[in-house]
């Protein structure tokens, strides 16, 4: 199991969000040093976290950022994109475009840090995924995250034997930017990452991070209209 104090951890889109309120827990629980990226490293606010530019889906600015970040034994990739495109109107460019942000970029920075983490002794790779992983609600977004959920499930068998734990975080309506024009009951980033935070230490698999994550994987060996009502109208 990893454990939070001591550890030198890299947050992807940890300037605002749920990863600026881990990268602020991960120093309440005393890490040595947090890499917080962000495109623009200026907008990252945190006064003891190393900003870094990283843009995910590059992998120039991958490589660039893993040269840099040669101590790290915990990676949370938590950047992502909301495009929600929709399959059968949006434009091809947009689907691709939200892949390449939710599934291509934390591959490429689990690929280019996965040997520096191993290098330091083995550690912890946390995933953040959506409970839209598990419901097909909003197109693009939706593949893209589950799509994301499986690769963690992969990465987890193949990076055991290398000393690397996985962990996947789900989460619904959280109170950030992205969800500004919901009203409906939303988590703190906060509680989202106190939440990650234990799961990390505890070595769990995967962290539900509220009620409604907690349902819908729960109903996930039901009869689809379960999940989908619309089929049984």
């Amino acid at each position: 199991m990893t454990t939070i104090e001591g550890s030198v951890a890299l947050v992807t889109g940890g300037s605002r969000g749920i990863g600026r309120a881990l990268v602020a827990a991960l120093y309440e629980r005393g890490a040595k040093k947090v890499y917080a990226t962000a495109r623009d490293p200026r907008t990252v606010t945190h006064p003891e976290a190393v900003p870094l530019a990283l843009e995910v889906g590059d992998p120039a600015s991958v490589a660039a950022a893993a040269a840099q970040a040669q101590d790290v034994t915990l990676l949370i990739n938590n950047a992502g994109a909301g495009v929600n495109a929709n399959f059968l109107d949006s434009p091809v460019a947009d689907v691709r475009r939200e892949f390449e942000t939710n599934f291509y970029g934390p591959l490429l920075v689990t690929r280019a840090l996965v040997p520096v983490i191993e290098r330091n002794g083995g550690g912890h790779i946390l995933n953040v995924h959506s409970v839209l992983s598990w419901i097909g609600l909003a197109g693009s977004y939706s593949a893209s995250k589950a799509a994301l959920w499986s690769q963690t499930n992969s990465l987890r068998l193949d990076l055991k034997p290398r000393g690397i734990e996985v962990t996947g975080l789900h989460v619904g309506y959280v109170d950030t930017d992205l969800t500004a024009g919901i009203d409906e009951p939303k988590s703190t980033p906060q509680s989202v990452a106190a939440q990650a935070l234990d799961g990390i230490e505890a070595g769990a698999y995967e962290v539900l991070a509220d009620d409604i994550s907690r349902q819908v994987k729960a109903g996930l060996s039901a009869d689809l209209a379960a999940l989908y009502p619309q089929l049984a109208a």
